[in-house]
């Protein structure tokens, strides 16, 4: 049986739909991110999920009970705040110990549940300091350790990391991962952060405009993305995107001579490259593309190219040694097994089959 499953959650403000059917089952033990641009209604759903909104309809499911009319506090569902919402008069034991605290469990109890959350957290010496007295990092280990401790069937994690300067957010997104796997709990998780992601999700559900655009694991959201929207949206840099024409041996891109022989789709297409499918060395079967250098950015082991093309503009990720200058003519290569393509009026993927008598 499916730890959560959501059937066709909608959520209205008046006239203003913000979740529009969102459907999904979560195994037990799993890592799922929300994953989405501000608006898209993670927050609305994560909400719904812990008991903070009630949905306008549809139905939530946990281990088979119905969560619709469940008071939060009896959902068997803990949850971290991005604010870390800790006591500031409490010591860090009293912060992480406070749920069961309410709930009367007996103190030596408390006390054992409390040291063995900071141990596993790498917080003992702190639990007599107070909250002012912690760092970002500490805090939200504090904040962490108060979810753990009461054993919950779900854990809801809500843009956790986004008040941590970056070399804290990295350091907490290994320690969550290593949580995860120690504890093999299961975990909704909303981030706006494709980097956090695609690093700690099993799956990753894409939200746009109040709707799931795809659900997969990290390397199919990454590597086939359902629609334009996905694909762009994930990657940094992002996708290029060319337009294509048919012709006679397949799709001709952009406004250059490069065709890829394929047996082009009906309908007006747009093809997808990741910039770091881009390669100076030729690929046995690859398309060249030409154009001349006009941006380099150096970010230590890469640098970012961009190429003008005439009409169009490309974007690649190659090795920082790589001696290139602005102007220089540069032909890069590309493997057609890496390329996507979309429908250019609705951005849904296309399926393009290889042509081989024409290659």
């Amino acid at each position: 049986m499916s730890t959560l499953e959501l059937h066709d959650i909608r959520k209205s403000y008046g006239v203003l739909e913000t979740l529009k059917g969102i459907n999904l089952s979560l195994e037990a033990g799993e890592f799922l991110v929300l994953l989405g641009a501000s608006g898209c209604g993670k927050s609305t759903l994560l909400s719904i999920i812990s008991g903070l909104s009630e949905p306008s309809s549809g139905e939530g499911v946990l281990d088979g009970r119905t969560l619709n009319g469940v008071h939060p506090k009896n959902r068997d569902i803990a949850m971290v705040f991005q604010s870390y919402a800790l006591y500031p008069n409490l010591t860090v034991a009293r912060n992480i110990g406070f749920g069961l605290e309410m709930r009367n469990v007996d103190k030596a109890t408390r006390e054992d549940a409390v040291r063995k959350a900071a141990k596993m957290l790498q917080i003992e010496a702190l639990l007599d300091r107070k909250p002012a007295d912690l760092s970002g990092g500490q805090r939200q280990r504090v904040a962490i350790g108060r979810a753990m401790v009461r054993e919950p069937k779900l854990f809801l994690f809500d843009e956790p990391l986004s008040n941590l300067d970056a070399k804290l957010r990295m350091e907490m997104r290994s320690e969550l991962k290593r949580l995860h796997q120690m504890l093999g709990v299961t975990i909704v998780y909303v981030t706006h952060d494709q980097i956090e992601a695609m690093t700690l999700a099993t799956r990753i559900a894409v939200m746009n405009g109040g709707r799931i655009e795809q659900i997969g694991t990290p390397s199919e959201i990454y590597n086939r993305p359902n629609s334009r929207f996905v694909a762009e949206f994930m990657g940094a840099p992002p996708m290029n995107m060319l337009p294509a024409t048919a012709c006679d041996q397949g799709l001709q891109l952009g406004s250059m001579q490069t065709v890829w022989p394929c047996r082009a789709p009906d309908a007006r297409v747009t093809v997808g490259i990741r910039p770091e499918a881009l390669k100076t060395t030729e690929i046995t079967g690859g398309l060249s593309l030409t154009g001349t250098v006009d941006l380099i950015e150096l970010t230590g082991p890469e640098q970012i190219v961009s190429l003008n093309l005439g009409e169009n503009k490309l974007t690649a990720t190659l090795p920082a040694e790589e001696p290139l200058s602005l102007g220089q003519s540069l032909t890069v290569y590309v493997d057609p097994a890496r390329l996507s393509v979309f429908d250019a009026e609705t951005g849904v993927r296309v399926e393009v089959t290889p042509d081989v008598e024409r290659s």
